[in-house]
């Protein structure tokens, strides 16, 4: 297969062609992933400072009682989006849902830890501590799998 890629100045969101002598199965498969990966930057608010970061800088997004927030490293924003609204944006080969109330990137989960109650701590990039709810434990053991993901085993 051959790959290209093209910048185009001003372009806001990326657009895929595949160009192909007939049509399959793999390639629908493939154009059906390619139009649910979410690749925009998530929309966030400090004080009344509106910013798009790029959804690799967020660890968490998570249910306060207010809203919802945004946690970076480096500091904690207020998002104008209800959880199943970011789910849906967020690229789910990085953003995992683990709670009713938390969805985290996995890509900054630094340790696992599986207590012998069945609970699963996740910690995340500067210590901070995501737990996985109990509806939610097989989803993220599935998830964890190894292989799963790119072939690099987290757990």
């Amino acid at each position: 297969m051959e790959v290209e890629i093209r910048t185009e100045p001003g372009r806001q969101e990326p657009k895929i062609v595949i160009l192909a002598g007939e049509e399959s199965e793999e390639l629908c498969r493939l154009a059906d992933s390619l139009s649910k990966l979410a690749l925009g930057p998530v929309p966030v608010v400090r004080e009344e400072e509106k910013l798009l970061l790029p959804q690799g800088d967020f660890l968490r997004f998570y249910a306060d009682g207010k809203g919802v927030s945004a946690q970076t490293a480096a500091e904690t924003f207020t998002v104008r989006l209800r959880l199943y609204e970011l789910e849906e944006r967020l690229d789910p080969t990085r953003f995992v849902r683990i709670s009713n109330s938390e969805i985290i990137n996995l890509n900054r989960v630094t340790a696992v830890d599986l207590s012998l109650s069945g609970t699963i701590c996740m910690t995340l990039d500067g210590a901070v501590k995501a737990y996985v709810s109990r509806r939610y434990v097989k989803k993220i053991k599935e998830t964890l799998n190894p292989g799963r993901r790119n072939g690099h085993e987290k757990a």
